[in-house]
């Protein structure tokens, strides 16, 4: 028979382990080994779904990510623009890496609580937030920048390239519009065939974002 276990429980002894596994994982670099039990971890997730403590542990969970995410994004805002591209690609390949730990550990919350009572995907609720919390946030800064990058050889490293342009389509396919070529040469049928009559349209929208780039003060 299972404990019965109080919020005060879930607070002071369950969440604190969740908490320090879950900066472990945000936090490590590619590679590293965490000393972190799985076991342990997954059964902790595992009681609290059990004594109905989905909600909390959910709240908790997507709490202690955001603020994360907003500490990532300030650090990559303090960037300088020659390292900005490279930041950037590392703070979402260290996300996506993490997340490929986070999701598996909540197994039961996600197919207990999110996917039945939220009818979401706790992946889908995680990649959102990087999202939100770091992407859109520069967006309008990266993109000047990667368009340089592909016109000045070896300014970076064409992985990185092809890492950040997935990861952008990944996180919100529409972006595409905002450089449709420079998306094109990594993800495959993305760009219709050429009609002749509508080159002078891409290039009518090609100034378009220009335009809009200036507009959100990016000088040529």
């Amino acid at each position: 028979v299972m404990n019965v276990i109080t919020i005060e429980d879930y607070k002071s002894t369950y969440w604190p382990k969740l908490d320090s596994a879950i900066d472990q994982l945000l936090t490590q670099s590619p590679g590293d080994y965490i000393p972190i039990s799985y076991e342990q971890i997954y059964s902790c997730v595992y009681k609290c779904v059990c004594q109905q403590h989905s909600e909390q542990m959910y709240s908790d969970l997507i709490k202690k990510i955001t603020n994360h995410l907003e500490r990532v994004s300030k650090e990559l805002q303090a960037s300088p623009p020659d390292l900005y591209i490279e930041r950037f690609n590392v703070a979402l390949g260290q996300y996506m890496g993490a997340l490929q730990s986070i999701v598996p550990l909540f197994i039961y919350m996600n197919k207990f609580y999110i996917e039945t009572k939220l009818n979401r995907d706790l992946k889908d609720d995680l990649i959102k937030l990087f999202t939100e919390h770091v992407a859109e946030k520069h967006i309008y800064n990266l993109m000047p920048l990667l368009l340089e990058a592909q016109s000045t050889p070896f300014q970076i490293t064409p992985s990185t390239m092809a890492n950040i342009v997935k990861g952008l389509y990944t996180l919100r396919p529409e972006w595409v519009q905002m450089a449709p070529a420079l998306f094109s040469k990594f993800i495959p049928n993305i760009l219709p065939p050429a009609v002749e009559s509508e080159l002078q349209e891409y290039a009518a929208q090609d100034q378009k974002l220009q335009r809009d780039l200036i507009q959100n003060g990016f000088s040529r």
